[in-house]
């Protein structure tokens, strides 16, 4: 990522960027309206509008994953650029940096304190002055000498995505005048929230910051977007401007749609989307004649013209393709693959996806069924939009909740960022017949409709429509964290370099699921060294360990005893914390949300419904 920068003589020494990051996270958690420190300013990621793509940026395709966002855009009304809606993030020139490369960033918030502990004045940056690269302020009555400042902690914004500083004057006043505010930012001396308060040196006027934190005294959402520029303004919004810290895990939710490429035919409906800026005009009339054109006739191949005309419109009317959801192919893909040959390995170094079904590994319980090493696999992941205060759920094909408030990448732009992530993974499946019998034992059952009420009561405070996902889900989500752990300790990956991919649907589905998808990779390269991979074949040792270390947390009993129903808002976890379950939010699909270790295996008062059970007893 690079500011703007002015062009210097020939041989003069560059300035490097104002800051960097990975092209992966600008896809997750420091994507377009994200907030970011710098060494010296806090700063806002611009939207798409202000990205810097050389040659039009590097495209990515990715036919399944465009069939997965394609529905969610319409419904909203947001432009998509069918033949190109996948680009990489650009990559900034650290030797040479330029104008003309990378993401442009705003200065946020726009509200600094001096860091006299006699003066903490809160002003406006935009009137103070720079003195090599730092703001700089004059305290009053001092020796004429200027202190350096930093940027507030504390912005507000709304469920809606919208963002805004404080204003300071007019909340510390109550809304009223005042001839010459001069404001400071006092903490105490604890430093604790509730000490923290705004004065007015100039009326005596003296508030507490905790106040803003009750809602009848919240001011109304101004609707501002800056990261969109300055039309970015979104009149109307109904929510109430929450107070945030400019640092909170809970700042940014970056709302991403991803799929592992897997071989599949390409249907001739995905061909009418690859040439769509020219077909879409066809008709039974025109088709000959678009036909004549070397790429079109290319990708048309022997279909019939009333094949033809029949894809061109199912994609006018957007008609759904009759093809399996995005998590249940990837599933019958893994699960189809033939058995493992001594010494086979992938030959070609351009094949994406390879995976075989090992021979069990020695320890497995018979809960679990079977055991696939993928030792190529291509995720491609896109961001689609993102959520302040609260993170929005997916359904259980990864798809999600078309109402949910999604505050937009861009005003301009048809295209969303994507990454590319070549590597490596372990699929461990569980046994069917036995996990439907665990379903439908009765503690199970109790537990299932207490987790299912917690749920509901926080759906409704979200206003999230998808549908409880079943203990089921739960027990894929826990055993997954509880692996990814162990194994990380062996395969060389941290567990932050690992992350999960669950497929789960219920009995009554045509296609039941029930496994987990470990899965280590990097961006930009060719893949990994097959550490992970070599671990699968040692999954039965891992699974023990998971399975003793999780039966005692060092938060128990408050952690076993936990209840989603309780007082609490943690509504979609049941025995689950820092100290046992919760993992680095890039490792996790769901936020460290629907977890719940007594499901997994026996806890401090509760031990009759861990699917594991005794298993190693």
């Amino acid at each position: 990522m690079a500011a703007n920068r002015k062009f210097r003589r020939p041989g003069a020494q560059l300035k490097p960027p104002d800051g960097r990051i990975r092209q992966s996270q600008v896809v997750t958690t420091f994507g377009p309206g994200s907030m970011l420190d710098l060494v010296d300013d806090a700063v806002l990621v611009g939207g798409l509008d202000f990205w810097r793509m050389p040659n039009d940026g590097e495209r990515v395709d990715e036919p399944r994953l465009l069939e997965a966002i394609e529905h969610f855009f319409h419904h909203r009304k947001w432009p998509l650029n069918k033949e190109a809606p996948f680009r990489k993030p650009p990559a900034g020139n650290e030797r040479e940096p330029t104008d003309g490369c990378g993401i442009q960033v705003l200065e946020f918030p726009r509200w600094v304190v001096c860091q006299n502990p006699r003066c903490r004045a809160l002003v406006k940056a935009s009137s103070l002055d720079r003195v090599s690269g730092k703001i700089r302020h004059r305290c009053s009555g001092g020796d004429g000498s200027t202190e350096r400042c930093v940027p507030v902690r504390f912005v507000v914004a709304c469920t809606r995505g919208h963002l805004d500083d404080v204003n300071w004057p007019r909340w510390t006043h109550e809304g009223k005048q005042c001839a010459g505010p001069q404001l400071r930012l006092e903490e105490g001396p604890s430093g604790d929230f509730s000490e923290i308060q705004i004065a007015c040196t100039a009326c005596g006027k003296r508030r507490k910051l905790i106040e803003m934190t009750v809602r009848e005294r919240q001011d109304d959402c101004s609707g501002q977007r800056p990261w969109l520029g300055n039309e970015g303004e979104e009149r109307g919004c109904t929510e109430k401007a929450r107070l945030l810290v400019r640092t909170a895990s809970n700042g940014y939710f970056a709302q991403t749609q991803s799929v592992i490429t897997i071989p599949e035919p390409e249907t001739l409906r995905r061909r009418v989307q690859s040439q769509w800026k020219t077909l879409q005009h066809a008709t039974s009339t025109t088709l000959v004649a678009f036909r004549t054109l070397p790429e079109v006739h290319q990708a048309l191949g022997d279909a019939t013209d009333t094949q033809v005309l029949e894809a061109i419109e199912a994609e006018r009317h957007r008609q759904p393709e009759l093809m399996p959801e995005v998590r249940t192919a990837e599933w019958l893909q893994f699960t189809g693959q033939p058995k493992e040959k001594p010494g086979e390995m992938p030959l070609d170094r351009n094949e994406v996806f390879w995976a075989r079904r090992i021979k069990r590994p020695k320890g497995l319980p018979d809960q679990v069924g079977e055991v696939i090493l993928a030792r190529r696999l291509r995720e491609v992941q896109a961001q689609v939009g993102f959520t302040r205060i609260d993170a929005s759920t997916k359904d259980l094909q990864g798809r999600l909740d078309l109402d949910v408030k999604l505050a937009p990448l861009a005003l301009q732009r048809d295209w969303v960022p994507v990454t590319e992530v070549k590597g490596e993974g372990v699929l461990l499946t569980l046994d069917e017949d036995r996990l439907h019998a665990w379903e439908k034992s009765e503690p199970v059952l109790e537990r299932t409709v207490m987790l299912k009420e917690a749920y509901e009561r926080w759906a409704k405070h979200s206003k999230s429509k998808v549908e409880f996902p079943g203990a089921r889900f739960y027990l894929v989500h826990t055993l997954a964290h509880l692996l990814m752990t162990e194994v990380s300790l062996e395969c060389g990956y941290p567990a932050s370099a690992i992350h999960e991919r669950l497929y789960c649907a219920p009995h009554t589905d045509p296609v039941p699921m029930a496994g987990l998808l470990l899965m280590t990779g990097t961006s930009g390269t060719e893949g990994t060294l097959g550490g992970l991979v070599e671990e699968g074949r040692r999954l039965g040792r891992h699974l023990a360990r998971a399975w003793e270390n999780a039966r005692l947390c060092s938060n128990d009993p408050v952690c076993a005893t936990h209840q989603p129903t309780g007082l609490d808002d943690r509504n979609l976890e049941g025995a689950a914390c820092h100290s046992c379950l919760f993992l680095p939010e890039c490792s996790c699909e769901r936020f460290n949300q629907f977890l719940d270790r007594a499901l997994v295996v026996p806890t401090l008062g509760v031990e009759d419904v861990a699917f594991l059970g005794r298993a190693w007893t």
